[in-house]
Protein backbone atom coordinates (compact mmCIF):
# COMPACT_ATOMS: atom_id res chain seq x y z
CA UNK A 1 0.00 0.00 0.00
CA UNK A 2 2.36 2.49 0.82
CA UNK A 3 4.39 2.25 -2.04
CA UNK A 4 1.34 2.53 -4.06
CA UNK A 5 1.12 5.56 -2.55
CA UNK A 6 4.25 6.72 -3.37
CA UNK A 7 4.11 5.84 -6.62
CA UNK A 8 0.74 8.02 -7.37
CA UNK A 9 2.72 10.70 -5.51
CA UNK A 10 5.28 10.55 -7.91
CA UNK A 11 3.72 10.26 -10.91
CA UNK A 12 1.42 12.96 -10.35
CA UNK A 13 4.76 14.97 -9.34
CA UNK A 14 5.74 14.24 -12.40
CA UNK A 15 2.66 14.93 -14.41
CA UNK A 16 2.36 18.37 -12.52
CA UNK A 17 5.96 19.36 -13.49
CA UNK A 18 5.13 18.51 -17.60
CA UNK A 19 7.38 15.46 -17.41
CA UNK A 20 3.90 13.40 -18.55
CA UNK A 21 5.01 14.40 -22.25
CA UNK A 22 8.54 12.82 -22.27
CA UNK A 23 7.04 9.85 -20.47
CA UNK A 24 4.34 9.13 -23.27
CA UNK A 25 7.27 8.92 -25.61
CA UNK A 26 9.32 5.58 -24.03
CA UNK A 27 12.32 4.54 -26.79
CA UNK A 28 11.44 1.28 -25.59
CA UNK A 29 8.83 -1.74 -24.42
CA UNK A 30 10.89 -3.15 -22.15
CA UNK A 31 9.89 -2.64 -18.42
CA UNK A 32 13.80 -2.17 -16.86
CA UNK A 33 14.12 0.47 -19.86
CA UNK A 34 11.20 1.98 -18.95
CA UNK A 35 12.00 2.35 -15.36
CA UNK A 36 15.54 3.85 -15.93
CA UNK A 37 13.88 6.48 -18.07
CA UNK A 38 11.15 6.88 -14.97
CA UNK A 39 13.69 7.21 -12.21
CA UNK A 40 15.81 9.84 -15.15
CA UNK A 41 12.76 11.99 -14.84
CA UNK A 42 12.13 11.62 -11.37
CA UNK A 43 15.20 12.93 -11.14
CA UNK A 44 14.70 16.32 -12.51
CA UNK A 45 11.96 17.03 -10.10
CA UNK A 46 14.39 16.59 -7.17
CA UNK A 47 16.34 19.84 -7.07
CA UNK A 48 12.58 21.27 -6.85
CA UNK A 49 11.62 23.00 -3.07
CA UNK A 50 8.15 24.02 -3.49
CA UNK A 51 5.85 20.92 -3.03
CA UNK A 52 3.26 22.33 -5.99
CA UNK A 53 5.59 22.54 -7.51
CA UNK A 54 5.35 26.45 -8.21
CA UNK A 55 8.65 28.00 -8.65
CA UNK A 56 7.39 31.07 -7.14
CA UNK A 57 9.06 31.76 -3.63
CA UNK A 58 8.62 35.17 -1.11
CA UNK A 59 11.80 34.93 0.78
CA UNK A 60 11.98 37.92 2.32
CA UNK A 61 8.35 37.90 2.71
CA UNK A 62 8.55 35.31 5.15
CA UNK A 63 10.90 37.10 6.87
CA UNK A 64 8.86 39.89 7.19
CA UNK A 65 5.98 37.58 8.48
CA UNK A 66 8.14 36.34 10.61
CA UNK A 67 8.93 39.76 12.47
CA UNK A 68 5.35 40.62 12.31
CA UNK A 69 4.53 37.40 14.59
CA UNK A 70 7.10 38.61 16.64
CA UNK A 71 5.60 41.86 17.34
CA UNK A 72 2.30 40.31 17.32
CA UNK A 73 3.36 38.12 20.48
CA UNK A 74 5.35 40.70 22.03
CA UNK A 75 1.78 42.87 22.55
CA UNK A 76 -0.05 39.72 23.39
CA UNK A 77 2.73 39.14 26.59
CA UNK A 78 2.22 43.30 27.24
CA UNK A 79 -1.53 43.15 27.16
CA UNK A 80 -1.58 39.74 29.29
CA UNK A 81 0.74 41.34 31.82
CA UNK A 82 -1.31 44.45 32.00
CA UNK A 83 -4.29 42.53 32.32
CA UNK A 84 -3.38 40.47 34.50
CA UNK A 85 -1.61 43.40 36.87
CA UNK A 86 -5.49 45.07 36.85
CA UNK A 87 -7.58 45.32 40.15
CA UNK A 88 -10.39 43.66 38.02
CA UNK A 89 -9.05 41.61 35.26
CA UNK A 90 -11.30 41.14 32.15
CA UNK A 91 -10.43 37.55 31.83
CA UNK A 92 -12.11 37.69 28.42
CA UNK A 93 -9.61 39.63 27.11
CA UNK A 94 -6.96 37.96 28.73
CA UNK A 95 -7.80 34.84 27.36
CA UNK A 96 -8.12 36.02 23.87
CA UNK A 97 -4.34 37.98 24.27
CA UNK A 98 -2.88 34.41 25.60
CA UNK A 99 -4.91 32.53 22.58
CA UNK A 100 -3.35 35.14 19.80
CA UNK A 101 0.04 35.39 21.43
CA UNK A 102 -0.07 31.20 20.99
CA UNK A 103 -1.74 31.00 17.66
CA UNK A 104 0.97 33.82 16.47
CA UNK A 105 4.28 32.00 18.32
CA UNK A 106 2.86 28.87 15.68
CA UNK A 107 2.46 30.45 12.89
CA UNK A 108 6.54 31.23 13.47
CA UNK A 109 6.89 27.98 14.00
CA UNK A 110 4.76 27.00 10.36
CA UNK A 111 6.75 29.48 8.54
CA UNK A 112 10.48 28.00 9.96
CA UNK A 113 9.38 24.30 9.27
CA UNK A 114 7.33 24.22 6.54
CA UNK A 115 8.46 27.26 4.37
CA UNK A 116 11.90 27.11 5.43
CA UNK A 117 13.10 23.70 6.02
CA UNK A 118 10.63 21.34 4.39
CA UNK A 119 11.22 23.78 0.74
CA UNK A 120 14.03 26.43 0.88
CA UNK A 121 16.95 24.85 3.04
CA UNK A 122 18.28 22.17 0.60
CA UNK A 123 20.33 19.50 2.16
CA UNK A 124 24.10 19.30 0.48
CA UNK A 125 24.58 16.58 -1.48
CA UNK A 126 27.20 14.07 -1.23
CA UNK A 127 30.76 15.18 -1.96
CA UNK A 128 29.82 19.00 -1.39
CA UNK A 129 31.98 21.46 -0.50
CA UNK A 130 32.78 21.74 2.97
CA UNK A 131 31.47 25.38 3.04
CA UNK A 132 28.07 24.39 1.63
CA UNK A 133 27.83 21.66 4.28
CA UNK A 134 28.84 24.22 7.16
CA UNK A 135 26.20 26.51 5.84
CA UNK A 136 23.98 24.11 5.80
CA UNK A 137 24.66 22.91 9.65
CA UNK A 138 24.84 26.73 10.39
CA UNK A 139 21.49 26.99 9.05
CA UNK A 140 19.31 24.27 10.05
CA UNK A 141 20.91 25.51 13.59
CA UNK A 142 19.48 29.05 13.21
CA UNK A 143 16.36 27.68 11.90
CA UNK A 144 16.25 25.31 15.17
CA UNK A 145 16.85 28.43 17.62
CA UNK A 146 14.13 30.05 16.02
CA UNK A 147 11.83 27.24 16.71
CA UNK A 148 13.04 26.89 20.22
CA UNK A 149 12.19 30.36 21.15
CA UNK A 150 9.08 30.74 19.77
CA UNK A 151 8.01 27.66 22.00
CA UNK A 152 9.34 29.96 25.17
CA UNK A 153 7.36 32.33 23.92
CA UNK A 154 4.04 30.11 24.06
CA UNK A 155 4.97 28.96 27.20
CA UNK A 156 5.70 32.74 28.42
CA UNK A 157 4.99 36.18 28.93
CA UNK A 158 8.34 37.27 29.65
CA UNK A 159 9.21 39.73 27.06
CA UNK A 160 12.54 39.35 26.72
CA UNK A 161 11.89 36.31 24.98
CA UNK A 162 10.65 37.96 22.06
CA UNK A 163 14.25 39.75 22.49
CA UNK A 164 15.93 36.79 21.97
CA UNK A 165 13.45 35.74 19.21
CA UNK A 166 14.36 38.69 16.84
CA UNK A 167 18.16 38.21 17.39
CA UNK A 168 17.33 34.36 16.05
CA UNK A 169 15.58 35.58 12.90
CA UNK A 170 17.72 37.64 12.59
CA UNK A 171 20.89 36.10 12.48
CA UNK A 172 19.42 33.68 10.73
CA UNK A 173 18.58 36.40 7.74
CA UNK A 174 21.94 37.02 7.80
CA UNK A 175 22.83 33.57 7.17
CA UNK A 176 19.92 32.83 4.44
CA UNK A 177 20.21 35.97 2.47
CA UNK A 178 24.27 36.79 3.21
CA UNK A 179 25.71 40.17 3.70
CA UNK A 180 23.09 42.08 0.90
Amino acid sequence: MKNSVLLVVVIFSILQSGLAQSLQSFSSDNPADRILELRKAIAVLEDDHCEVPCGIYGDSLRIALLYEHVRTVEKGMQQINEISAAEKPNYNQLVRWVVNKEAHAEEIQHIVSQYFLHQRIKMPKNGAKKKDAEKYKDQLAGLHAILVYAMKAKQSTEVAVTEMLKDAIHAFEHMYFGDH
